[in-house]
């Protein structure tokens, strides 16, 4: 049976629509049946339905974040001048995910879904739900710069514009393995009874263990010698994790969290030309920005620099912050600052 989860709720991520997209045939062999996206979209589609910007959402994000981090009256991404979409990924917990879907599939048997379905179900939500045949822009941080990566590569004709932020093309190792911590935190808990626990709760072990992980690696050395999160409005590095991490991820479902961590270990899109990933990358026809953060641990700037130079005509731009990879929500003004001028230049840019 499905469970009832209201972190997974307008009330708490805004409003949101749903779209049936069809039965999707996964890369892995198994088939979504009435496949739904669950999105939002902001301004309008113009006449000459050229002024699209994507936004996919990251590990455990949903669209809110992305909405109230990065698009706004006077931002780069401005609704008044483009019409923005802001898509759930499969397995998010809005839309269809392990902890929502009934029949055979649902929870401990949700199958395998790769970042080149979720980018084939936002084409397909894309054409045939919102008209949408051309992207000003793709643009995603995170697992949202895996499926902004994919984008580029399998629909080069499609998109015009694109910027990966804090986010690599292909996983690499040291990804993958820190990834499978998270795994293993949320399935050795004995609440988690092989993924047919009741709801979350059951889970709170490994939910706060899969926390503490996080603030081991998704925060910068600097972030806790130099006391950043006094900034935050936290009074020691123990109350940021209870007050900070530990509340972001105890509502949401661990089946949910562990799909999305499958297919964050699984990225890769030089599985289009056989393992070549320059090959891959050299499809890439959008201008394109790349964006590490400084001090990301997870896509740090040198593993980024090395797939921006396969990229043709693209453009390397370190955003500076102190946050680690947690900079993504917008932690420090300068550094939505500094994110805003790189989308604002691209988007000035012809394509």
């Amino acid at each position: 049976m499905p469970i009832d989860n209201p972190y997974y709720s307008a009330g708490v991520h805004g409003d949101f629509e749903l779209a049936d997209i069809g039965d999707l045939v996964l890369e892995e062999g198994a088939t979504l049946r009435g496949c739904q996206l669950a999105y939002q979209t902001l301004g309008t589609l113009n006449a000459a339905k050229d002024n699209a910007v994507l936004i996919p959402t990251w590990y455990s994000g949903n669209h809110s974040v992305m909405r109230e981090t990065y698009v706004g009256p006077g931002r780069a991404i401005d609704p008044a001048e483009h019409f923005v979409v802001l898509v759930n990924q499969i397995g998010s917990g809005l839309g269809t995910s392990p902890h929502n879907l009934a029949g055979p599939y649902g929870r401990a048997r949700f199958p395998r879904v790769r970042i080149g379905d979720d980018v084939v179900a936002q084409e397909r939500l894309l054409r045939e739900v919102l008209g949408v045949e051309e992207l000003a822009l793709v643009f995603g941080g995170s697992m949202g710069a895996q499926q902004t990566y994919e984008w580029a590569v399998r629909f080069p004709d499609r998109v015009k514009r694109a910027a990966p932020l804090a986010g690599t093309a292909r996983i690499y190792q040291h990804c993958v393995i820190w990834a499978q911590t998270l795994v293993d935190a949320l399935t050795s808990d004995p609440g988690y009874a092989g993924g047919w626990y009741r709801e979350p709760a059951d889970v709170r072990g490994g939910l706060q263990r899969h926390a503490g992980l996080f603030a081991l690696h998704v925060l910068s050395n600097e972030f806790w010698t130099g006391e950043h999160w006094r900034g935050l409005g936290f009074s020691s590095p123990e109350d940021f994790v209870i007050g900070f991490l530990e509340a972001y991820f105890a509502p949401m479902d661990p089946g949910d969290l562990l799909a999305q961590a499958w297919k964050w270990q699984h990225g890769d899109v030089s599985r289009h030309t056989g393992g070549d990933l320059a090959a891959a990358l050299g499809r890439i026809t959008a201008r394109t920005v790349v964006m590490p953060i400084s001090t990301d641990k997870f896509f740090p700037p040198e593993d980024c620099a090395a797939e921006q130079e396969l990229i043709p005509g693209s453009a390397f731009r370190v955003i500076e912050d102190v946050h680690g990879h947690a900079s993504l929500f917008g932690l420090s003004p300068s550094y939505l600052e500094q994110v805003d001028d790189a989308l604002r230049k691209l988007l000035e840019a012809p394509a």
